[in-house]
């Protein structure tokens, strides 16, 4: 029994300490930009001018997404045609004549992303050099494809941009946001600058054109079209094909996409309940690629492995709590390096807000993560039959990315 308590106090002590690990690694040896020809980012000049798809699926709210085509038309870059998937959405005159635009009403209904991803692509009016994923509810920074673009000229050929909060008007969107930056910098950030892969989001990503149709052509795609809502989250299928695949995953800090937090407890639920039972389903690929890159001394594989397979943070710190608590009685020693690598994960976790400049509005919220991590753990209960209980995130925030922007 004291064996079995000391390997699993090891294994969480050790996700709760490799953050900062990395976060200290990343600022003493990372480079700022790393591109494939080992050259700075910053001082790449454009040689090809890429053409972009941009693929906006909307789902029963086709309005909600008007924001973000006009923030898109606005962009710096201009060789980019704009799709529109209006699955199941009710009609809504967008006043828009300009022919980058083009709205798609698929006639039967999809009810699933992807299938109006592959639904976009199968209404292509010319070739496209990368696609670039958008919700409904995002708004891009009128910079964000010349940003993409300067990173498909260094030789990416999938790059994930920066999403952040375009609302931080309640606690709940302000814990929702802390959380994205700590993600944004330890799952994106560091990996990349220390020559890995960051994680995708699931929207503000672009990726060359044939690799993302080999991905939607691939065998987990074609399965999980008939599975529903039971089918792993698509942004997992992509990463785990493309580093399968010996493909980076830039991260373009400055490729912002600003995207809509959930302002509610009940949101809060809904939402991770889905992601919850997501990351449980790519479990086994995470291990895959871990032991793949272990056995094959793939450094990209296995860090990226490592990285997907670590558990949510509430459950590392609910579990660090349970066996230190039951150290006491076991093994004394352990349940102190419990408690202190629990102390390393919180101080971390404020060190990364710092260096990802959180607004105030965060910082504030700081003290109420408690009540976040207390409806993550209720919605560990309601990860029942997804076809049957998931919802729909509804979206409401209709505001201008200069709105946003004078707000920052």
């Amino acid at each position: 029994m004291k064996i079995a308590y000391i390997f699993f106090s090891l294994l969480i002590v050790a996700q709760l300490v490799y953050p900062f690990v990395t976060v200290l690694l990343a600022q003493i040896f990372g480079k700022g930009r790393l591109t494939p020809g080992n050259s700075n980012i910053q001082t790449l000049k454009h040689s090809n001018t890429y053409h972009f798809a941009c693929i906006i699926t909307a789902y029963r709210n086709a309005a909600i997404a008007k924001p973000l085509v006009e923030s898109l038309l606005q962009q710096t870059y201009p060789n980019q045609t704009i799709y529109l998937v209006a699955d199941e959405c009710p009609n809504f005159d967008f006043g828009i004549s300009d022919e980058r635009f083009v709205l798609l009403r698929p006639a039967s209904p999809l009810r699933l992303k992807v299938k109006s991803i592959i639904h976009a692509t199968e209404h292509f009016k010319r070739p496209h050099d990368y696609i670039a994923i958008f919700d409904a509810d995002n708004l891009a920074h009128p910079q964000y494809l010349e940003e993409i673009s300067r990173y498909a000229n260094a030789g990416y050929r999938c790059i994930q941009g920066q999403r952040t909060a375009k609302n931080l008007d309640t606690d709940y969107a302000a814990l929702d946001s802390m959380g994205e930056h700590y993600k944004n910098y330890v799952e994106r950030e560091v990996p990349y600058r220390l020559g890995g892969s960051a994680v995708i989001s699931g929207s503000g990503m672009a990726t060359e054109t044939g690799l993302y149709k080999a991905y939607l052509a691939s065998p987990e795609i074609k399965r999980g079209q008939h599975q529903w809502k039971k089918m792993l989250q698509e942004d997992k299928v992509l990463q785990n094909f493309l580093v399968r695949r010996g493909e980076k995953i830039a991260y373009a800090r400055n490729a912002i996409v600003f995207d809509e937090k959930v302002e509610t407890g009940e949101a809060v639920e809904i939402q991770r309940s889905r992601w919850l039972f997501s990351y449980f389903q790519n479990m086994p690929n995470s291990a895959g690629l871990f032991f793949r890159g272990l056995t094959r001394l793939n450094f990209n594989q296995l860090y990226f492995g490592f990285v997907t397979l670590a558990l949510p943070m509430f459950i590392q710190i609910g579990l660090a709590g349970l066996l230190a608590f039951a150290g006491l009685f076991i093994a004394p020693f352990w349940s102190l390096a419990l408690a202190a690598a629990t102390g390393i994960f919180a101080l971390n976790v404020l060190w990364v807000l710092r260096l990802d400049q959180a607004p105030p509005q965060v910082w504030n919220a700081v003290w109420n993560v408690p009540k976040f991590v207390w409806r993550q753990m209720t919605s560990l209960f309601k990860m029942r039959d997804p076809n049957k209980h998931f919802k729909h995130t509804e979206h409401r925030k209709q505001v201008s990315v200069e709105d946003v922007l004078k707000n920052k």
